[in-house]
C-alpha cells in the first residue's frame, strides 16, 4: 500500500511491460470476435512527468525518455501510441494504453487497492468499469469473462516478501477458471534466485503455453537493485517469441550501455 508508482512512471521497466503488452493486444485483435481485459493493479491510469514525484524519481529520463525519438521498427507503435496520448509531458499508464487499443465490441475493467490512486483512476478513465479490491480476489471474482476472450494483467508493486508465489498462486487459479484467457505478468529481476522459483512454481500448478521475456540492465547479481524486468505470458498470441525477442532488442540498444545488459526469450512452460 505505500507503493507510488508516479515516481516511476516512464522508466525502463514501464517500456518493456508495454511495448510488449501493446504487441499482445494488437495481436489478439487479428481475430474480430470482442475481448476484455482486466488490469488488476491498474495504478492512477496517467501520470504527470512535470509532478513533485516525477521529477523526484527522474526515472523516465533513462526509460522513455530515451525512446522519443524512435519513428520504425519494432518500437515505432508502442512509441507513436505514446505521442498520441500525451507523450512527452504525460507518461500512459497501462489503464490508458488499453484504453486507447481497444476496439467498440471490446471491454475493459480495472482494479486498484491504494485509495488515492484509485480516486484518481476514476477520474482518468470515466466511465470503465472500477474496483478497489485486492488484485488476485478481483482476478478470482471477475473471470471467466462472459466474452470468453480476453486478458488479465497482472502487475505487482512486489513490496512484500512473498508477492512471487502470491502472484503464481493468481495465476494459476486464473487457469483453472478459464485457460483460454491470456495472462500476462510483470515481475522484477534483482538477482535470477526469486525468478527462477516463481517459473518452477508456475510449472508445478499445471499451466501450459507460458512464455517469459526479460531484459536487464546490467548483470542480476545485486539483490538491492532493480536490475531487470520480465513480463511472463501464458497464452501468448502466434509469432509472440520472435516479436519479442525483437522488441526486446530495441529496448536494450536503447536503454543500457552497461556490460552484462542482455535480453531473452524463454519458454517457461510448453503448450
Amino acid at each position: 500500500m505505500n507503493y507510488r508508482h508516479a515516481f516511476h512512471a516512464g522508466n525502463f521497466a514501464d517500456c518493456v511491460k508495454h511495448a510488449l503488452l501493446v504487441w499482445v493486444l494488437r495481436a489478439m485483435q487479428r481475430k474480430p470476435t470482442p475481448l476484455r481485459v482486466l488490469d488488476a493493479h491498474a495504478g492512477r491510469g496517467e501520470y504527470a512527468l512535470d509532478s513533485d514525484e516525477a521529477r523526484r524519481g527522474g526515472e523516465w529520463w533513462e526509460g522513455v525518455g530515451r525512446l522519443m525519438a524512435v519513428e520504425e521498427g519494432p518500437l515505432a507503435d508502442y512509441v507513436g501510441l505514446l505521442r498520441q496520448l500525451g507523450m512527452p509531458g504525460t507518461y500512459p499508464g497501462s489503464p490508458r494504453i488499453i484504453q486507447a487499443l481497444l476496439r467498440p465490441s471490446d471491454a475493459l475493467v480495472l482494479n486498484e487497492l491504494h485509495p488515492e490512486d484509485h480516486a484518481a483512476l476514476r477520474r482518468a478513465l470515466r466511465g470503465t468499469p472500477t474496483h478497489m479490491r485486492d488484485a488476485y480476489e478481483a482476478a478470482r471474482a471477475l473471470t471467466p469473462f462472459p466474452e470468453k476472450r480476453g486478458l488479465v494483467l497482472f502487475d505487482p508493486p512486489f513490496e512484500a516478501t512473498d508477492e512471487f508465489p502470491r502472484l503464481a498462486t493468481a495465476m494459476a487459479r486464473v487457469w483453472a477458471r478459464a485457460r483460454g484467457h491470456v495472462q500476462v505478468a510483470w515481475y522484477p529481476i534483482k538477482h535470477r534466485a526469486p525468478v527462477l522459483a516463481f517459473h518452477a512454481a508456475l510449472r508445478d500448478a499445471g499451466l501450459r503455453d507460458a512464455v517469459a521475456a526479460e531484459l536487464w540492465l546490467r548483470e542480476p547479481l545485486d539483490a538491492t537493485r532493480l536490475n531487470g524486468c520480465g513480463l511472463l505470458v501464458v497464452n501468448p498470441p502466434y509469432g509472440f517469441e520472435t516479436a519479442g525477442a525483437a522488441i526486446l532488442a530495441a529496448l536494450i540498444e536503447r536503454l543500457s550501455d552497461e556490460p552484462g545488459a542482455g535480453t531473452r526469450i524463454l519458454r517457461v512452460v510448453d503448450e
